[in-house]
């Protein structure tokens, strides 16, 4: 079932700006259609009075531009006249005058019109508009891609589940969000490193390989220990390696457990999220820390930055001189270090590998680490807010989803990705902002029909490609372009969120939300299907090729191009057929 019908949820950016600390290009792509441009272009026009002597008054960093409610108003709009009048001491229309007669003088822009008490409405030339689309399929891969971040380098902390069991329903969100967020991060210039930091040490890895060690002599789980079938398969791959495992001492047997079961588990980890399309860069060891002396180094640095004291036989870090709600002990009174030390060596890790800029992304319930790592950033002479960025993410719950058999008491990534696929399962964790609780339904994520988000987005690009193969056969290819030729409402309607892609690609990595990615592709995907309904590519029966065919067909294909770069933004794939 063709999803012609559901224009998709109408929501997305349809406001966008240039700010002086890294905007987009406004001249990288062709015509004077997107967004970005145009901001760019009032910018240049307001300076450009200010100079000559016909406004004086301090202009915004900014100009935003924002779609008119009726298109009978024009292309875009701006309130700008309305905001900067009062101060330059002008009647708000005597301002959008001025700005207009220079606004009219743009190539690109064929009619400005004031509106109401000084709105300005803009209506672009059509064959300005329509070179976008010529200019998204030049640009290929890197469409949507900006500078905004260039110079960013940044450590990005997702996921970092303890290896003592399989990856759950908790870790599929913030994988999916995770790996979203850094491919944004990187299409805006950063680089990005993805770092999973294994909790290998302590208290938590001594119970697991009791627990795997119980397992293989036939006794019950240990207190403290875990339960679950994949336990049982763990001790069978120690046997598989080490068959003498069963018969030695405890003492002796333990640590051979401990290496064998861990190294597996952490493989069976990797393999999962490989499944599910993440990949990191590093994966570093909490033990590596300890064997290295890292956490006592790090003590003994943060002694010397002036922050750390000793009361009560324990030693102290002073993270209230940085808003956290208490100071907290690094190393107990009976010499262990803390998980705090183990962070706070972590931190340091960071810095002295060359990340100026640290991203946590953690759970719910670990809230109250945002003050604490802050402050470890603070004791450690970096700022607190400049240096590191602690996002906080919201449980999910998939309805009617059974719990693991083999760990018995979760829900397992393996089962999700088993039962509703990768592509479902990060692009639904991907529409929707990581700090807000959300229920899957998995019915509807498994339905091939409009309702289902994923499959809607899609099927616009598998139908891109259906046209550009009928294309082919009817002898329809691209060589020719008449931007003129895209001048009907269903044209300038798609071009117009097209142009806007490169926007929603930086607001999502400024603000941290790959999700208006996903939803701009769904307003893309809606405006193709009424496009496809309104304009045909292939000429119908007898019908002569003209240029009109092959430039839909440049429009066509910038469409299959927007649709295959945002989801793959989105960890998704692009097929080509359905």
């Amino acid at each position: 079932m063709g999803p012609a019908g559901w224009a998709g949820p109408r929501t997305g950016p349809d406001k966008a700006s240039v700010t002086e600390s890294g905007g987009l290009d406004p001249r990288r792509y062709a015509g004077w259609v997107t967004p970005e441009e145009l901001s760019s272009s009032i910018s240049s026009c307001l300076k450009d009075a200010v100079a000559a002597g016909e406004i004086d008054v301090e202009l915004p960093s900014e100009v935003r531009v924002e779609r008119p409610k009726s298109r009978d108003h024009g292309d875009w709009a701006t309130n700008i006249a309305l905001q900067l009048s009062k101060k330059a001491g002008m009647n708000p229309r005597e301002f959008a005058g001025i700005l207009k007669s220079r606004l009219e003088g743009i190539e690109g822009v064929s009619a400005v019109d004031i509106a109401g008490p000084g709105f300005l409405n803009i209506r672009l030339d059509a064959a300005a508009a329509g070179e976008l689309a010529r200019s998204i399929v030049e640009a290929g891969r890197t469409y949507g891609t900006n500078a905004a971040l260039a110079g960013h380098v940044i450590n990005m902390e997702f996921v970092s589940a303890n290896p003592t069991g399989p990856l759950h329903l908790a870790h599929t969100r913030w994988a999916a969000v995770g790996d979203s967020i850094a491919r944004v991060l990187s299409a805006s210039g950063a680089e990005v490193t993805k770092e999973y930091y294994i909790n290998d040490a302590g208290t938590q890895m001594n119970n697991f390989a009791a627990s795997v060690l119980a397992s293989i002599k036939g006794r019950p789980t240990p207190e403290g220990g875990y339960p679950g079938e994949y336990i049982a398969d763990l001790g069978r791959t120690v046997l598989a390696e080490r068959p003498d495992a069963a018969d030695l001492p405890d003492e002796d047997a333990l640590p051979v457990v401990r290496s064998i079961a861990y190294r597996a588990q952490m493989d069976d980890i990797k393999e999962t999220l490989a499944a599910f399309g993440v990949h990191f860069d590093v994966y570093f060891s909490e033990e590596g820390l300890h064997a290295a002396g890292a956490v006592e180094q790090a003590v003994d640095r943060l002694r010397e930055q002036g922050h750390v004291y000793d009361d009560g036989g324990a030693v102290w870090l002073r993270t209230t001189d940085f808003g956290d709600d208490k100071d907290r002990v690094l190393i107990r009174a009976n010499g262990e270090p803390t998980y705090f030390a183990s962070d706070a060596a972590y931190y340091l890790s960071k810095k002295d590998r060359g990340f100026p800029e640290k991203i946590y992304l953690l759970g719910a319930d670990h809230h109250g680490y945002i003050g604490r790592l802050k402050a470890i950033a603070a004791c450690a002479g970096d700022d607190m807010d400049a240096n590191i960025e602690v996002l906080i993410g919201q449980m999910v719950s998939v309805n009617g989803a059974r719990l693991s058999k083999r760990a018995g008491n979760i829900i397992e990534l393996r089962d999700l990705l088993d039962w509703l696929g990768a592509d479902a399962l990060r692009y639904s964790l991907g529409r929707s902002p990581a700090d807000s609780a959300m229920s899957l339904d998995p019915e509807l994520l498994k339905k091939n029909t409009n309702e289902n988000p994923v499959f809607y987005v899609q099927y616009a690009h598998a139908r891109t490609c259906a046209v550009a193969r009928n294309a082919a056969a009817a002898g329809v290819d691209r060589s020719a372009f008449d931007a003129g030729a895209l001048d009907q409402a269903a044209d300038e309607e798609l071009l117009a969120h097209l142009g806007s892609y490169p926007a929603v690609v930086a607001q999502a990595a400024k603000f941290r939300e790959p999700h208006r990615v996903a939803r701009h592709l769904e307003v893309i995907a809606g405006a193709y299907h009424r496009w496809y309904d309104a304009c045909r590519v292939t000429p119908l029966g007898d019908e002569p090729v003209t240029d009109t065919n092959r430039t839909r067909l440049w429009l066509n294909d910038a469409v299959t191009q927007v649709l295959a770069n945002g989801l793959d933004l989105l960890g998704v794939s692009a097929p080509e057929r359905m």
